[in-house]
């Protein structure tokens, strides 16, 4: 039993690898969810520059161009290893990339994924961060098969909370001072949605 178990998970880590290492496409109403690009390094130093956009995420703004061409030569070598989760958001009409959606990690043993998303100022409460995070769910359920996807967002981030409630997630609490970012403790609040309450 506990071989079959051990086997069953390694699948699911194929399974990952396999999917991402050429991620396919997702396409919504407005959206399409696809691969970052080198060539996508101006529209996303556009959004990766704003301090507005980045003030609750991990990271800081990127200086200048270069650190966003350096950031995508990252990804593509992420990719090619079947370790990079994340799909560039772009509008359907124009092909602009206007921010990233996808998973942060998964854990396999628990058959689990974290997701996490970032969006273009210029595209903020029109429904679009709702709209790919639904896509990506959608795809963590029916296409990898988990069981259970989560969500977290820093206390004080209520743009991303509505976001986290609108695609059906739940809350499932606050950690105080559980991460230590840009100099100071924040408080983290998370959310989760099992496959069975998404297949309902």
């Amino acid at each position: 039993m506990k071989n079959e178990q051990k086997e069953a998970r390694n699948t699911d880590r194929d399974l990952i690898k396999r999917t991402f290492i050429e991620p396919p496409t997702i396409k919504t109403e407005r959206l399409i969810l696809r691969r970052m690009e080198k060539r996508d390094f101006r529209d996303m130093f556009e959004y990766a520059s704003d301090p507005d956009v980045t003030r609750y995420l991990l990271w800081s703004p990127h200086r200048n161009e270069r650190q966003t061409v350096q950031y995508l030569a990252y990804v593509k070598g992420r990719y090619k290893e079947g370790a990079f989760y994340d799909w560039a958001i772009t509008d359907r009409e124009t092909g602009k990339m206007i921010g990233t959606c996808g998973f942060s990690s998964f854990n396999p043993d628990h058959n689990s994924g974290e997701v996490g998303y970032v969006l273009n100022k210029k595209y903020w409460g029109c429904g679009i961060a709702a709209e790919a995070l639904s896509a990506v769910i959608r795809f963590g359920f029916a296409r990898l098969g988990l069981h259970r996807i989560e969500a977290k967002y820093m206390v004080g981030n209520e743009q991303s909370r509505r976001v986290m409630e609108k695609v059906g997630m739940k809350f499932e609490g606050i950690h105080r001072d559980s991460m230590f970012v840009k100099g100071c403790f924040v408080s983290v609040g998370y959310f989760a949605v099992l496959s069975g309450e998404w297949r309902k």
